[in-house]
């Protein structure tokens, strides 16, 4: 028994190890370019999947309203106990032609011919769907601008590690240099500490920016709708980036008709005006075709209810002819033409603001590049003072001090181009936006 004991105790345990052994599923690595990010996000990102189902949703209700035009059936069936049979007076006598218990069943057929309302609301529910394909663009375009964007800035930063790490790099040489020539007795202790000073606290810079670059890629992928425990590797590089100004060259003058704002704007005018068109149909008389056939079974006794039926069927048509309902479409109407002239000066305003919006993203983008350009020369600058002052204090004409001041000004310029290279960078995505050239 107590073999069996430990025989079964050890298959346990080398079935739990089979277990515990087996490797963990591998992350998922993606390596994609840009586009393949705005690719992914297209198909991941739930607010496109949403807009994707208003879409489909908008497009049944054109099927529902086109199914309001399609004949029309219902059955019916029917079941009466006449308690009291009701009577009729032919002279001075009275008879009755109803039996105790009746039953019917029928199936009437209605048809629309002819209904101003209903023509007017089918084209209404096109417009409609149109409405929401506009929407489900602009929540494209609005997709493909925040994932750009979270792009452009994972690019920044692992620019500005790279600057770092320059930086770390000539800063530890020179903690070394400093550290033998105090050995040596030509350099004092103080200088050692302000150099170290200076490299500890670039040191945490970096770290600071790495974290913060694992939360960029997080938002990146949060902008593409990917799990954040899946693994993003960039393709595109910085120097793959388009940053001249050929983007405001050659701009027509009539740009903002490709925003998708502005053709959803058109888009509700069109359905103001379909609804008061709709509204003035009201006035038109509607006509409709109907159809009924039908069995009715009278007997005095329940049990024959069914023995006998007296079978009917018509055709017949029906002319609705509005006379006066009290003022009521008149005032609707009214209201309407309010509602029309209300969307058409929304309109309006709305090409005076992407003009605007157009005009300030420019001059953005232009400062910017202005910026960037002037960046890069204080960079190089700073390059060249730091380089000067490093050769003056080895050669005992300058002081550390100055040479802590040139690392400072060179970090600082780093810093700097950092800032213009990233403001270039969005600046020219939403000029590109403001141009309606992202669709």
């Amino acid at each position: 028994m107590m073999n069996k004991f430990f025989i079964a105790l050890l298959l346990s345990c080398i079935t739990y190890s089979s277990f515990a052994q087996q490797p963990p599923t591998p992350k998922t690595t993606n390596n994609f370019t840009l586009q393949d990010c705005i690719n992914y996000g297209y198909e991941h990102q739930n607010a496109l999947v949403n807009a994707k189902l208003d879409v489909l949703s908008a497009d049944y209700k054109v099927k529902e309203t086109i199914g309001i035009g399609l004949p029309q059936v219902n059955g019916s069936i029917s079941f009466q106990d006449y308690l009291k049979t009701p009577t009729v007076i032919f002279g001075t006598q009275k008879f009755s032609i109803y039996q105790k218990y009746n039953s019917i069943f029928g199936a009437t057929l209605n048809q629309i011919i002819f209904d101003g309302t209903y023509l007017v609301g089918l084209k209404a529910s096109r417009t409609y769907k149109d409405l929401y394909d506009k929407s489900f663009t602009r929540t494209k375009i609005e997709s493909k601008v925040s994932i750009t964007k979270a792009y452009y800035m994972v690019l920044v930063s692992n620019e500005q590690i790279k600057l770092l790490d320059a930086d770390l790099t000539q800063l530890k040489q020179q903690v070394e240099q400093t550290e033998a020539g105090n050995k040596q007795g030509f350099v004092e202790k103080i200088d050692v500490d302000r150099i170290k000073f200076q490299l500890n606290n670039l040191q945490t810079t970096k770290d600071n920016i790495v974290r913060l670059l694992d939360l960029n890629y997080q938002l990146l992928k949060f902008q593409m709708g990917m799990p954040v425990e899946e693994e993003l590797i960039l393709k595109d590089k910085l120097s793959d980036v388009n940053m001249q100004m050929d983007a405001t060259d050659n701009v027509d003058t009539t740009f903002y008709k490709k925003r998708i704002e502005y053709s959803l704007y058109e888009t509700n005018v069109q359905l103001n005006q379909l609804d008061l068109k709709r509204k003035k149909a009201q006035y038109l008389p509607g006509l409709y075709a109907v159809a009924n056939v039908g069995d009715q079974f009278q007997n005095n006794s329940i049990g024959n209810l069914f023995s006998t039926n007296f079978p009917s069927a018509y055709v017949g048509l029906s002319l609705n002819i509005p006379i006066f309902a009290g003022f009521q479409h008149k005032y609707q109407i009214k209201q309407t033409e309010i509602n029309l002239q209300k969307a058409k000066n929304d309109l309006y305003d709305l090409k005076n603001a992407l003009n605007l919006q157009a005009n300030s993203a420019k001059i953005s983008y232009i400062n910017s590049l202005k910026s960037l350009e002037n960046q890069k020369q204080n960079q190089a600058l700073a390059q060249e003072v730091l380089m000067v002052t490093k050769i003056k204090y080895q050669q005992g004409v300058g002081s550390s001090i100055e040479v802590t001041q040139a690392q400072t000004a060179m970090e600082d310029a780093d810093n700097k181009y950092i800032q213009s290279l990233y403001d270039v960078l969005i600046s020219k995505v939403d000029l590109d936006k403001a141009y309606g050239k992202i669709n």
